[in-house]
Order: structure tokens, then sequence, then C-alpha cells
């Protein structure tokens, strides 16, 4: 289900992020959703009402007077049953109380108290406001009660300084209310997916890397999570913003990374793993720079690392465990060695040769490969393209085990 045709209510709350709602109800009316818009008196100190009328295309509801004028006597009644749902952005921590606690002391909590149907709620305030554990109660309550919420971006605050509580985008809200509304045919399965290189350090200023921008594996998150996925990424270097609409976890060395999958793959039921990793570490790294000597050469020993795809593929247990294959020669026939090699289900074979398609690029194309069938070969395409035809052999996959 997409939000075309949808009834929404808006309700806009007293936070310095009000002013981002503009673009995010202008994105609902792009996507061809009907929107009515609701604000309490604060909201209205940060963004006009007028604005919100002008980009809705509807009249504003601000306080039961003035709707009281327009003969509108029960207000709240009357845009809770309209709506298809109800999104609270940005959410303080105020409302966020008074949701959990069924207060209606003005019209917009009056009206959130008497909706039945989806609400949404994405929370925006200073970063030890969220962290408090009376609002985390409350949050947990509106959880427990079965309404959407977001968990608030980290980035830098009205207050000067980076902290958890921030409003996320408009388009990243768009994206996360549209995969609780789709049709979601990986609604339930749960997703790890690694994303972006490693570095192997040679002394703390120093490292061995690689070029990937962990596009590829960003792609398959969000691409996963808008499908219903509970997604887990765990990002390594990457030159792009992580998704806010999945669990992320930073790690930077190929220890790192061993550590993690190790913890989060047996709860997940599918692994994809489109990180570029370190096929070496540097066997001794110094504990503090080397120095620059011209008549000085450096000698490094790299010690090969353990291939994590043929570990987990000796592990797995009913699991879809998916790995890439970037080479710069003898495409298929390396992809398709790797296949058998490491008992994988799907190995996703791309040629990082070519400047057009390999590490960094907005594009991708290469061949999806499976055992005892024949590679799909997938031409040029976006990456987010490209990752939603590996989900959808991934699906398939996944159907097959449940069957």
């Amino acid at each position: 289900m997409t939000l075309k045709g949808k009834k929404i209510a808006v309700y806009v709350t007293g936070g310095i992020a009000s002013y981002k709602v503009a673009s995010f109800v202008r994105l609902l009316i792009k996507a061809k959703a009907e929107v009515r818009v609701a604000m309490t008196a604060a909201a209205t100190s940060f963004i006009s009402p007028l604005t919100m009328a002008t980009l809705s295309k509807n009249p504003v509801l601000t306080n039961f007077d003035d709707a009281e004028q327009r003969g509108e006597f029960i207000p709240h009644i009357e845009i809770a049953r309209w709506a298809d749902l109800s999104i609270v952005i940005p959410a303080t921590a105020n409302i966020i109380g008074k949701m959990a606690n069924g207060i209606a002391d003005d019209l917009v909590s009056s009206a959130l108290t008497a909706t039945a149907k989806d609400k949404f709620v994405v929370p925006a305030m200073n970063d030890e406001m969220w962290a408090n554990p009376a609002v985390q109660r409350n949050v947990h309550q509106l959880k427990t009660d079965g309404i959407h919420v977001m968990e608030p971006a980290t980035g830098f605050l009205a207050e000067g300084y980076a902290g958890k509580g921030r409003m996320p985008e408009p388009q990243a809200v768009l994206e996360w209310i549209e995969k609780q509304t789709n049709d979601q045919p990986l609604r339930g399965i749960k997703v790890l997916v690694t994303a972006g290189g490693t570095q192997e350090p040679i002394d703390p200023v120093r490292f061995i890397g690689n070029r990937s921008s962990g596009k590829m594996g960003i792609a398959l998150a969000e691409n996963a999570a808008l499908q219903g996925a509970d997604v887990t990424l765990i990002a390594g270097m990457v030159t792009v913003d992580l998704p806010t609409n999945v669990n992320v976890i930073r790690i930077q060395t190929f220890a790192d990374l061993q550590t993690k999958l190790m913890e989060e793959f047996p709860q997940n039921d599918v692994l994809i793993m489109a990180a570029a990793v370190s096929d070496y570490h540097v066997e001794r790294p110094d504990d503090q720079k080397i120095k620059a000597n011209a008549n000085q050469q450096v000698q490094l020993t790299l010690k090969r690392n353990p291939n994590l795809l043929r570990m987990l593929g000796n592990q797995k247990h009913r699991q879809v465990l998916v790995g890439f294959a970037a080479e710069t020669d003898h495409l298929l026939q390396n992809a398709t060695a790797e296949l058998e090699d490491k008992k994988v289900d799907m190995i996703v074979a791309n040629d990082v040769s070519r400047s057009d398609i390999g590490f960094g690029s907005d594009q991708n194309a290469g061949y999806i490969l499976q055992p005892h069938q024949e590679p799909i070969k997938v031409s040029k395409v976006s990456k987010p393209v490209f990752a939603q035809r590996i989900l959808n052999e991934v699906e398939k996959l996944i159907r097959k085990e449940e069957g």
C-alpha cells in the first residue's frame, strides 16, 4: 500500500524542528495523500498556520475556539474519524507524555486520544530530555499501545552540539512511514547487512583499507527495511549517510566485524555480506606513530584473516546467506568458485575494475548466482534498483526455506 489517496492527519507540536514539517507536508502532497494539519499553540510560534494551510490545501486546526467559529463543534472527533493515519511531528516530550497517559487538554491531544487508527510519532528534543527515564517510560508505553515511534536521529542539535534527539529529515520520515504501511514481503524477517570497508591499523595514524563507499550495502539495508524487515546494519568505513530506519552497529577492523557477526548472525534469518572485508591485517601494529625517515624502510608483516563467509556458511542453520564477489577479471568463473567453496545461498558478482560501476559509483551491474541455476545478469542500474533485484531473489529463498 502506498500513501496515494490516504487521508493523513499531521499534528505539529512546539519544537524547533517544526519548521521541517513544511517540507514533510509537501512530500505527502507529492505522494498524492490528502493532508489536514492540527497545531498546538506552541507550534504556531515556530511556523505559521497559514504556511501549513497553504501547503496542505486545507484549513489548519489550532484551537477549539477557531474551529467553533467555522462551525466545527467537535473538531477533535471529526479529524480523528476522518484520518486513515495520524502523524505527530515533531513530537515533544510533552505530547509523548500526554499520549502515554491519556491526557486530553487541548485540541491536538484530544484528537490523538480519540484516534483509533494507526498513529506515528516522530520525536525531536534535546538529547538529555530524550534519555530521561520518564520520557523513555512514556515511549515504551506508546509502543506497548501499538503506536509506531521513530528513533530520533543523531546530529547537530539546537543547543549547538551533536547528540541523539534530532528530528530525522522529512524524506527519512516519509520512508519510515511507508515501511510501516506498504505491502511488506519481508515483514517479520530479521535481516543482517554488512556495508563499507574495514581498516587494519599500521600505527595510530595509518591503516590498510580499501575504496568501498558502503553505498551498495546501505541500499540493501534501506530497501529491506522498506519491505518490512527488521534490519541491522553493521557498517565499517562509509562515504555516505547511514540510514535512520535500521539499527546501526559501527565497526572499524576485521576483528570488530568478526565479533559483531558472531553475536548477531544466530538471531537473524538473512545475512547479506556486502562489506569489503580486509583479507589481511598487520601482525604487529605499532603503538606509536612511525616516524618518516628518508633513510629508513618500513617493513610490514601481514597475516591472513579467516574467511568469514566460509565460517558462517559452516555455521548457518536454515538462514539465507548472501555473499559478494568483487572481481577484476574472470568474473563468473571466480564467483562460481566462491559459491561452491563457501556454502552460501547466493553470490553477487560485480566487476570493480570498471569505474562506472566499481567502488564509490552510484550504479552497479553484475550477476546473481545461486547453486544449480543459471546466473541472473543485471545490467547497469542504480544501486537501490540493484538492491531490489537481490532482495527479490532473497525473498524467494526465504519462502523456499519456509516451505
